[in-house]
């Protein structure tokens, strides 16, 4: 393992900026493995639309171990006390063979519940509560998750469902007592992956393409011809949520097209939104141009890790 203090080195950035690239090429220079930091990613069989981009972990003939990619069914609703479970079985594997973690991932609420040590419960469906929810419009909801005091993840909330399940965990949260046990503190650098907002947009518009051509609609009919509804899918947002839309007769292709594409940047922005966030409370992430080339932003890396 690299010889550093420190305990994890965590790739972030928004959609599209390769930060997974960089990870597994990072991972391949100091004996390295990588714990996924996306919520999506977790589910099986949800591979083009959730960016898995498998054939990044494959650097010079080796295949990079990863972890916290699919290990759940889609249909699941995976939570972010669940992640933190499988995060630090994962974690302590990595460490008891002596390899550096690499914690790679968009997910901002993740990232921060294993950096900053959140003490999480599981939180248990309330009815009664949804029912209430369900007859307020969007705004309202928005407002009512805005209210409390602890920040909430809000970069994935692009459907009803997910909104309402948020306020639902931070009602339970106003209601229950905290262990105040911390979650292990882990001693980590952080790297942020970022480009020009012109240069993202057109990545992220290129990459839709790319998996639209790869096959992401047909990866959609197979999640329904497995037996998921479309709510089931259209709850994961984003690529699910407008390619369901559009076999359900909702969109035509070209208004799925720009939507989703819309979505996605507003989805970067609300990500970037939430490391700013995390800047604002505490943590440094040093910010790496994506104009460089792969062999600078390692270099970079390695040498700020080795100062």
């Amino acid at each position: 393992m690299l010889d550093s203090k420190y305990d994890l080195v965590a790739i972030v950035g928004p959609t599209a900026s390769g930060k997974t690239q960089l990870a597994a090429h990072l991972a391949a220079r100091v004996n390295g493995e990588i714990i996924s930091a996306d919520s999506r990613q977790v589910y099986r069989g949800m591979t083009i639309g959730t960016g898995k981009d498998l054939d990044d972990y494959i650097v010079e003939g080796r295949l990079i171990p990863y972890h916290l990619i699919d290990i759940v069914d889609a249909g699941y609703k995976f939570n972010v006390f669940e992640y933190q479970q499988h995060f630090i079985d994962a974690y302590n594997d990595i460490k008891k063979r002596n390899r550096l973690p690499i914690l790679c991932g968009g997910s901002g609420l993740y990232i921060d519940a294993v950096l900053r040590g959140y003490k999480l419960l599981p939180v248990p469906e309330n009815p009664e509560l949804r029912q209430e929810l369900e007859a307020k419009t969007d705004e309202e909801l928005a407002t009512i998750l805005a209210s409390y005091k602890k920040l909430h993840n809000t970069t994935d909330l692009d459907t009803r469902k997910r909104t309402i399940r948020a306020i639902e965990i931070e009602e339970y949260y106003q209601r229950q007592p905290v262990d105040p046990k911390p979650f292990p503190q882990i001693r980590s650098i952080i790297f942020g992956v970022k480009h020009q907002r012109a240069a993202e947009m057109k990545r992220i518009r290129e990459r839709l393409a790319q998996r639209l051509n790869a096959g992401m609609i047909d990866e959609v009919k197979a999640l329904l011809n497995a037996g998921l509804t479309p709510d089931d899918l259209i709850y994961y947002g984003l690529e699910y949520k407008y390619i369901t839309e559009y076999l359900i007769g909702k969109h035509s292709y070209d208004e799925m097209f720009e939507k989703l594409y819309i979505a996605i940047r507003q989805f970067a922005k609300r990500q970037m939104t939430w490391f700013r966030g995390m800047e604002r409370k505490g943590f440094t992430i040093n910010w790496i141009p994506g104009e460089l080339t792969l062999e600078e932003k390692i270099s970079l890396v390695l040498n700020k890790i080795n100062e």
